[in-house]
């Protein structure tokens, strides 16, 4: 053969050969900035979710009334902070650790502290984070009448056991893992758990004062309303969890048309979810309601969380049309049905549509999606991925319904879940944080300013008012002017505790007295306040909230309003109140005309 011949299939053989090596270094470059990057993405998802912390908070504390929304904050500081110090000690073990007991648990290491060098550094903070949420979600259910020690207790036993545990069988290894369970990123191991246990300690520890009026049997007749103080960073707290969720949602995402199609089931599913809501709440009330679409919004990301990566866009909407559904029906059967009281809708939100969520991946999971190899029910796929997505939701309620109720059950008989009565009423932020206010800057009256000269002040030192003297009960309630008690109309004003508002108008109105004006005003006396502490300083609190209750009485005899007034308002300390009482020269119902005796009948 001519030796050029020779010479030019070599050189092509060897232009092959360097195409080939190209190739495979190009490849292995791809792969290597492949998983540097998106083991960036994934921390960069971590710190996402964290951030999902300050929405959780906002949503809460939006939600419920505002004497409370220091301990809310709080509250959701430290299910963070409790929660990292117990998952470093047990729960990162017990989730991620090595198989033991059949794939039931991790085995707890302390590798953390022994083999840094070597430490999962990425997975701890994911699965932290991812533990934290799930913590929080039961402390908007509980709001506004849990004991804060009671709350760091029962978040810091989810945090180290019960949710480390179950996300072990899902995500760490463990039996459900084995079987082909999939939850992608937490509708059941995440918002199931968390609010189930919202459920549970709701009910245990029963309802806020006033949710609920009763008959004499005990059976629930009518439920009230308690809006929420601030809607407006209830709904930023509701854009920042959302916008927090495509961290949730698609950290785990390994290729970038995996975190797409994430990307897109992830708005998809609330948008739908939203629009749903509005409109059956718009049929429903006559009006679309503000803070129920919020919670819609909710619901579908918690729906989607499951089924995020296993779906397409078809899934994604019927997905969002059920739980823009399933959430209204959750708050009206927690009201309605099962009484039970949820501030923030964190039962229907997570717990409702945790379980469908998950039951979805076996409905509608499709190999259409990237890196999907599972079809559902409705693409195909038979009941054996649905069979297993129940088997999950029962045997993962079934650990959390036991370990929460020993947990609450324990916490209750020991230390107390529930506060008193009066610091229920007067608020959480004072009774528990000596914080005067979470909006001091924005009251009416800074209740830091307004001081007085000290000076005699009485002590009662009595307890039961049918104990104290003449002298005592003299010196507790005063009677401000003459007035004439046997004859004509009579204005009667009394100033009380917050805490004692309720009882004092059930018991007016027992007496016969069937309309009251009431007015929630800041007094301060002769006495000191109680002396609270803001940053280690003493705060000169003499300027207290009160209610002030202006009643009109004729027919009623107005020693009878003062006498019921003073008993329910004794207590023998400083600060239980006055009671003033004016002569009425004439009354004048403005829409009949009515004048007098007449005037004051509420009966048409």
């Amino acid at each position: 053969m001519h030796p050029f011949i020779i010479y030019c299939r070599f050189r092509r053989v060897r232009e092959k050969e360097e195409i080939f090596m190209s190739q495979d270094i190009l490849t292995a470059i791809s792969d290597a900035v492949g998983t540097e990057v998106f083991g960036i993405w994934f921390l960069i998802g971590a710190a996402l979710v964290f951030f999902m912390q300050a929405g959780f908070a906002m949503v809460e504390a939006g939600f419920t009334r505002a004497k409370n929304a220091g301990n809310i904050i709080m509250k959701n500081l430290m299910d963070f902070c409790i929660g990292t110090c117990v998952f470093i000690l047990i729960g990162f073990g017990l989730l991620l650790g090595e198989d033991a007991l059949g794939g039931f648990i991790g085995i707890p290491t302390l590798g953390i502290f022994t083999n840094y060098a070597n430490f999962d550094w990425s997975n701890f903070v994911f699965n932290l984070v991812f533990c934290a949420t799930t913590a929080t979600i039961v402390s908007g259910a509980m709001a506004e009448r849990t004991k804060f020690l009671s709350y760091c207790i029962y978040s810091a036993v989810i945090s180290a056991v019960v949710y480390p545990i179950e996300a072990h069988w899902i995500w760490g290894g463990g039996w459900l893992a084995a079987l082909g369970f999939h939850d992608f990123a937490g509708s059941c191991a995440i918002h199931m758990v968390g609010g189930l246990s919202a459920f549970i300690g709701a009910a245990i520890e029963g309802a806020r004062i006033g949710k609920f009026t009763r008959d004499e049997n005990g059976k629930v007749t009518k439920v009230h309303a308690f809006p929420g103080h601030n809607i407006v960073i209830g709904a930023l707290g509701c854009f920042i969890l959302w916008f927090g969720w495509y961290g949730f949602n698609g950290a785990a995402a390994s290729t970038g048309a995996q975190l797409a199609s994430i990307f897109m089931a992830t708005t998809i599913a609330p948008a739908v979810a939203t629009v749903v809501c509005m409109i059956f709440t718009w049929v429903k009330y006559g009006k679309p309601d503000v803070s129920m679409c919020l919670n819609a919004s909710l619901a579908g990301l918690v729906a989607i969380t499951a089924p995020c990566d296993v779906v397409d866009a078809t899934g994604s909407i019927i997905i969002g049309v059920v739980a823009g559904l399933l959430v209204v029906f959750g708050v009206w059967f927690c009201d309605n049905v099962v009484h039970i009281d949820d501030p923030v809708g964190a039962v229907a939100v997570h717990c409702c549509n945790g379980i469908w969520g998950t039951i979805a991946v076996g409905l509608f999971a499709t190999t259409n999606a990237p890196e999907c190899t599972i079809n559902g029910l409705f693409y195909g796929g038979g009941f054996h991925q649905l069979g297993l997505q129940l088997l999950g939701v029962i045997t993962v309620l079934a650990w959390t319904a036991v370990t929460m109720t020993i947990v609450f059950k324990v916490i209750d008989k020991t230390v107390g879940l529930r506060v008193s009565e009066e610091e229920e009423i007067v608020g959480l932020d004072i009774k528990e944080h000596g914080l005067a206010s979470a909006y001091a800057g924005f009251s009416l009256m800074d209740i830091t300013e307004g001081s007085m000269s000290v000076n005699e002040n009485t002590e009662l030192g009595v307890d039961d008012y049918d104990c104290a003297t003449e002298a005592q009960k003299a010196a507790s309630v005063k009677v401000s002017g003459p007035v004439d008690l046997d004859a004509g109309m009579h204005k009667v004003v009394i100033i009380a505790k917050l805490s004692r508002y309720e009882k004092l108008k059930n018991a007016l109105n027992s007496l016969g007295v069937t309309g009251m004006t009431v007015t929630q005003v800041m007094g301060c006396g002769i006495q000191k306040g109680a002396g609270e502490k803001y940053r280690g300083v003493e705060m000169d609190v003499t300027v207290l909230p009160k209610v002030k209750v202006e009643v009109i009485v004729g027919n009623i005899p107005v020693e009878k309003v003062i006498e019921t007034a003073k008993k329910t308002l004794y207590t023998g300390h400083v600060g239980d109140g006055k009671i003033f009482v004016y002569n009425v020269q004439k009354v004048v119902k403005v829409r009949t005309g009515e004048e007098d005796l007449e005037a004051l009948k509420d009966v048409e």
